[in-house]
């Protein structure tokens, strides 16, 4: 008899513990976290452009806004994706179609032809978009005059 085992002590050892462990779980999620917040700010999506600095306050605003881009020489883009002359008025009018109140922003390179610039914004103008602007890079103010 003396292989007898306590009945009441086989019963706590085969007791599984049935608490849930997230311990785990939330270290992964926390990696993910500063991953992605690390990342988001390198995937800024079109194309490599100085843009002019110039003074001046960002603006913000509710409506939606089309970027269209001029690099130096003077191809347009939307997104990373180039477009002829032709194919940007029907490409902003899709886009219109689904959003009333469209902006379109002009990014423009410091080395891009002027004139490709002021005929987008003509033409632009003259399709009926209002909300036409000029995408810059703030300058620091250093407190002196020019």
């Amino acid at each position: 008899m003396a292989f007898m085992q306590n009945s009441s002590y086989s019963r706590r050892q085969s007791r599984r513990k049935t608490d849930v462990n997230i311990t785990n779980l939330m270290d992964v999620m926390m990696v993910l976290l500063v991953v992605f917040m690390v990342a988001a700010p390198l995937m800024t999506s079109g194309i490599q452009l100085d843009l002019p600095k110039v003074g001046g306050k960002a603006l913000t605003g509710e409506e939606t806004s089309v970027n269209i881009s001029v690099d130096k020489d003077g191809y347009y883009y939307i997104g990373k994706t180039v477009i002829d002359d032709e194919e940007i008025l029907p490409k902003l009018a899709a886009i219109k179609g689904e959003n009333g109140s469209l902006s379109v922003t002009i990014s423009g390179d410091t080395t891009a032809a002027y004139g490709r610039v002021i005929g987008l914004m003509a033409v632009l103008k003259e399709a009926g978009y209002d909300k036409v602007g000029l995408k810059t890079e703030s300058k620091p103010f250093n407190g002196k005059k020019k």
